[in-house]
Parts: structure tokens; sequence; C-alpha cells
């Protein structure tokens, strides 16, 4: 199972785990087929999107273990 971390692309987490989409629509990310979307960090959109971005990462870990069961 992979790991998100702030440094985590997004692009990279919408590949490997499109189940999340939803957890970046939530922060108001909703250009996520977007070039500059998808090759910023997580840490890079919430700091866009004035979100916490440890709140993020637990959740998107956790929407990925719940899809991996």
């Amino acid at each position: 199972m992979v790991t998100i971390t702030k440094d985590t692309i997004v692009g990279d987490i919408l590949d490997i785990a499109p189940e999340t989409a939803p957890a970046f629509l939530e922060i108001g990310m909703h250009c996520l087929g977007c070039p500059a979307s998808r090759n910023e960090t997580v840490e890079m959109a919430c700091m866009v999107h004035n979100e916490n971005v440890d709140d993020l990462v637990k959740k998107l870990n956790e929407m990925i273990a719940a899809n991996k069961k």
C-alpha cells in the first residue's frame, strides 16, 4: 500500500488512487486534470486552497486504505 505525504504529487495520487478525487474537490481543487494542479504537491495544493495539509494527508491515506480492503 502506498502512503501519501505532504510531498506526494497530486497527479500521482490520482493515478494510483482515483477514489481520492472527492477529497481534492472538497477543498476547492476543481481542475484535477489541469497540468498545474496535477504537478503540485499535496502541501502546495493545501497552501493555495487554505487547507490544513495534515488533515488532507490523513484523509487521503484513510480513503486509500478503505478502498484496498
